[in-house]
């Protein structure tokens, strides 16, 4: 998702894109690709391909069915090639196709390290965005947390649900420090302790068995971090450290999305560099489809913890970029620069993707480096979270219909994906970690394991009630008087609502438009009334240029909240 580190120097608008993209733009030629003439295909596979399916059968072809087909594809128009055998054929696959990476790979034998998904650290918030008068509702996997700043502004994460009668902790509100349950009241304090039960006479003591769950946070580099383990006491050398944004002079733009996709497909989308021209086309001058072309990958370390390794265009082996993924949800993409004095410039895209039950994930993006275009700083921080917003959008589709299918497939990714060597080599390699992992995850999709969701999925953002909803606006939790019904596709609640910068931006253009319309309709009035030619027009400029300011906020509102949609989609 960027275009090259040096464009973050030279262009404000190139700085936008590639705050949202990882990624290197790609430069090319398209071609026409010529039709093939349709081959025969064998009548056992058509007939398997036409009954019902079994609930275990893949809906579509699986990579085992489609090599049975005799099928070719075309780069370029060149002359016809003589037919190839079919040993012939699986030996120009191999030589773009993803192949094995290790001995036991290509044995077909599975390695699996001890994993336990409660033993990491999760990214749950920037902190900058944290509401100081209201809780947080959060989940990792399936697990629901409430995040608060108590009292003495220090943060507290307990288990989100009142042990009264199960309601939900992050409806509730902070009451001098204290979180308040709003169901009955009870409040808790540091520790999950709790110290008040209304409906407790006077002379009882409060049950021990009233006290929350707990979970550990820490705040490291402007991230709120949290560990799941009830069991293994929080290990701070897991913590992530990133190196470049300990730097002198690093600048950081950081902004938060919840995504309607499961979050190792969003892992996918963002450490595939190929997407970035066809996906993003124009969506500033950074990403062009005509830049689309093959990629070089090098993978430089494995370990239980991920991968790492150096990729970038084939037409300019000189420009190459560092991409690191780390578990359980971290990646980086990394570019050095040293410009014409000799100075050493670290540009740096962070995501920080955290599971949010089945189909869902929230990512914390954290794009900067140690250099800015003065020009970069004439645009607000609003517009870039808006452009953010948009990228996202522009992959929802495609990403939430892939999300679908491996769920009713119920196969392995290598049965269905077909990865390139020039293009999806960072896709193979975390397909393949999950391999390792997986069996220590609530669920998978691996490269050759698969584990499939054993709970079921829960309606997390169904609409608070009318208080609720009003007492913690700070994110606004929806329900009656909020600006949108809560829904994971739409960018208010899927952006605004975590975001302090953007939700008083919003309130303040709102408050913009209703004040500039009272002047207008006034201006427009008064011209009516009066009588002087000279008075009349000056009231009728003033109302046409408040007319204009309340379009202008009508448009910045919509630009924060409304969805992209591509041209040829729109009715």
């Amino acid at each position: 998702m960027s275009s090259s580190p040096s464009s973050f120097v030279s262009s404000p608008i190139q700085s936008n894109m590639a705050l949202f993209h990882p990624f290197l733009s790609h430069s090319t030629s398209l071609h026409h690709l010529p039709k093939t003439p349709r081959q025969p295909q064998p009548l056992k596979l058509l007939l398997s391909l036409s009954s019902p399916p079994h609930p275990l059968r893949p809906l579509i072809p699986t990579r085992k069915q489609l090599s049975t087909i005799k099928c070719s594809a075309v780069a370029d128009i060149k002359p016809p090639a003589p037919p190839l055998d079919e040993h012939q054929e699986e030996e120009e696959d191999h030589k773009v196709l993803v192949g094995p990476t290790s001995e036991a790979d290509r044995r077909g034998e599975r390695v699996v390290v001890d994993y336990d998904w409660t033993e990491e650290w999760y990214p749950l918030y920037l902190t900058q965005d944290i509401p100081d008068d209201a809780p947080l509702g959060l989940t990792v996997f399936d697990k629901q947390l409430v995040l608060y700043k108590d009292g003495s502004g220090e943060l507290q994460c307990y288990q989100d649900r009142c042990p009264h009668r199960l309601a939900k902790l992050s409806e509730g509100q902070l009451i001098d420090g204290r979180l308040e349950c709003l169901y009955h009241g009870w409040q808790f304090e540091a520790q999950g302790k709790c110290v008040k039960i209304p409906q407790l006479p006077a002379d009882a003591k409060i049950p021990k068995s009233a006290c929350l769950k707990t979970y550990e946070v820490r705040d490291s580099q402007g991230v709120v971090w949290v560990w799941m383990s009830q069991n293994t006491p929080p290990n701070p050398s897991k913590i992530p450290w990133f190196e470049n944004f300990a730097r002198p002079g690093f600048q950081d733009t950081s902004t938060t999305h919840e995504l309607p996709y499961d979050h190792s497909i969003l892992l996918e989308n963002l450490m595939d560099p190929a997407h970035v021209p066809i996906s993003h086309d124009r969506t500033d001058w950074s990403a062009k489809r005509e830049d689309a072309q093959p990629l070089r990958f090098e993978v430089t370390e494995r370990s239980d913890r991920g991968f790492a390794g150096w990729w970038g265009k084939t037409s300019d082996p000189s420009a190459k970029s560092f991409l690191r993924f780390e578990a359980p949800c971290s990646l980086q993409n990394n570019r050095e620069i040293v410009d014409k004095d000799g100075e050493k410039h670290y540009f740096t895209g962070l995501f920080l993707c955290r599971p949010t039950g089945q189909g869902k994930s929230m990512l914390i993006v954290r794009f900067g480096g140690t250099k800015r275009s003065p020009l970069a700083k004439l645009f607000p921080v609003w517009y870039f979270h808006q452009n953010a917003g948009k990228v996202f959008e522009q992959d929802m589709g495609f990403l939430s219909s892939q999300n679908e299918v491996l769920m009713k497939e119920k196969v392995p990714t290598k049965e269905l994906y077909l990865n390139l060597k020039s293009s999806d080599t960072w896709v193979a390699e975390y397909r393949r970690w999950m391999d390792k992992v997986g069996h220590g995850m609530p669920y998978h999709f691996g490269h050759s394991t698969i584990s499939l969701p054993k709970e079921p999925a829960v309606v997390e953002h169904a609409p608070a009630g009318l208080v609720a909803g009003v007492s913690a606006s700070l994110p606004a939790k929806g329900g009656i008087g909020s600006m949108h019904a809560p829904n994971l596709a739409n960018r208010y609640f899927r952006h605004v609502v975590h975001c302090k910068i953007c939700r008083n931006v919003v309130k303040a253009f709102q408050a913009w438009q209703k004040a500039l319309t009272a002047i207008a309709v006034a201006s427009t009035a008064l011209a009516i009334l009066v009588s002087g030619r000279q008075w009349k027009a000056l009231l009728l400029v003033s109302a046409a240029i408040t007319s204009a300011g309340v379009y202008a906020c009508s448009a910045a509102i919509a630009l924060n909240t409304t969805n992209f949609i591509r041209t040829h989609r729109r009715l």
